[in-house]
């Protein structure tokens, strides 16, 4: 696969980016996947309050400027207030959020070209007033465009999670995204197989979308492949209701799984 079909033209292959840190943050971790409807945002905000419920201080920016769900997700409603030159982060369950659903109506489209993305990536990495933060965990737009490739351009990632579910028509667009990032010179933290299996009351397990997929492709291009979270019904129905799993139900199976990974970014990174 050449760099074209990742979405690299001529003028951007071997140019250097100056990319920005996000101030108030000692880390800035991107959740990212290659294809819609994987359940990354899902994955970003339960991932967010898994880190937080081990003590650390976690941000949670939601950078999927055309589909924005965190409003959605934690049931935020209010608007972000301002000091007059930065908007000040919107708290609740313990994590300082921003999204461009703060400050839009939910069914307003973002019918937005190059320019104001990136006029908007600027505002909410440079112009928001993050507070001593160990972790700001991104939530990506899907895929591997424009948008994409200006968030990994502008702005200093210290790492990316890969969330794919085990099917081969989104595990070849993970590929492209493994390209990107490798490309961009982000370091790939690892792959997360999500909605990998349902468990029925029998404990018998059902791969719904295939198996094993996730696993082979980061083995396949030399990546740590971080574990499989299966499909649970609470998770969406807690979701859609603004209290995500892990803060809803902390010792569910789930929210357990959660935990155990935020260990593990924790000890790499601490």
């Amino acid at each position: 696969m050449d760099d074209k079909k990742v979405g690299l033209n001529e003028a951007q292959r071997g140019k250097s980016f100056k990319k920005n840190p996000i101030n108030g943050t000692k880390y800035t971790i991107a959740i990212s996947s290659a294809k819609g409807g994987v359940g990354k945002s899902t994955f970003a905000t339960n991932f967010a309050l898994a880190l937080s419920k081990i003590g650390c201080k976690v941000g949670l920016l939601d950078a999927d400027i055309y589909g924005p769900s965190l409003p959605k997700l934690f049931s935020i409603k209010t608007k972000p207030e301002s000091d007059g030159k930065n908007l000040i982060p919107v708290s609740k369950y313990g994590i300082q959020c921003m999204s461009i659903g703060f400050l839009t109506d939910e069914q307003t489209p973002m019918i937005w070209r190059g320019p104001m993305v990136t006029s908007a990536i600027k505002t909410f990495t440079q112009k928001v007033l993050w507070k001593d933060l160990d972790f700001i965990i991104v939530d990506m737009p899907p895929g591997t465009g424009d948008t994409q490739l200006t968030f990994s351009q502008e702005i200093s990632f210290d790492g990316v999670i890969i969330i794919s579910t085990p099917q081969e028509i989104a595990l070849q667009d993970v590929i492209r995204g493994i390209k990107m990032f490798d490309k961009l010179k982000v370091k790939i933290i690892g792959l997360i197989d999500n909605m990998s299996y349902f468990k029925s009351d029998d404990g018998k397990k059902y791969s719904i979308f295939g198996e094993g997929g996730v696993e082979r492709t980061a083995i396949e291009f030399n990546k740590e492949f971080l574990g499989e979270i299966p499909i649970n019904p609470d998770v969406g129905k807690f979701g859609d209701m603004g209290t995500p799993i892990v803060e809803k139900e902390p010792e569910n199976e789930i929210s357990k799984i959660y935990i155990e990974l935020a260990n593990k970014i924790k000890q790499f990174y601490f």
